[in-house]
């Protein structure tokens, strides 16, 4: 998938727990595992909100558009 979720990288730069960003967001733990891994097909733009203001970033931070041919290109 060309879309790459780099939440991790924004909450290890934050130091903030899955745990209190759950809290934070008031997502549960598994939704929020599931977009961390990248395993996520959908976002909705409240979840993002909220998560931008908890982690006092932009969603650019957190999603990353990898076009395809070079993902392909690199295997």
């Amino acid at each position: 998938m060309p879309i790459i979720v780099n939440l991790d990288v924004m909450m290890a730069k934050r130091k903030i727990s899955l745990n209190e960003l759950s809290v934070r967001v008031d997502l549960t733990l598994s939704n929020l595992s599931i977009l961390k891994t990248g395993k996520a097909k959908a976002i909705r733009f409240s979840t993002l909100d909220a998560i931008c203001k908890a982690l006092d970033c932009q969603p650019g931070d957190i999603l990353e558009y990898v076009n395809d041919e070079k993902i392909t290109s690199n295997r």
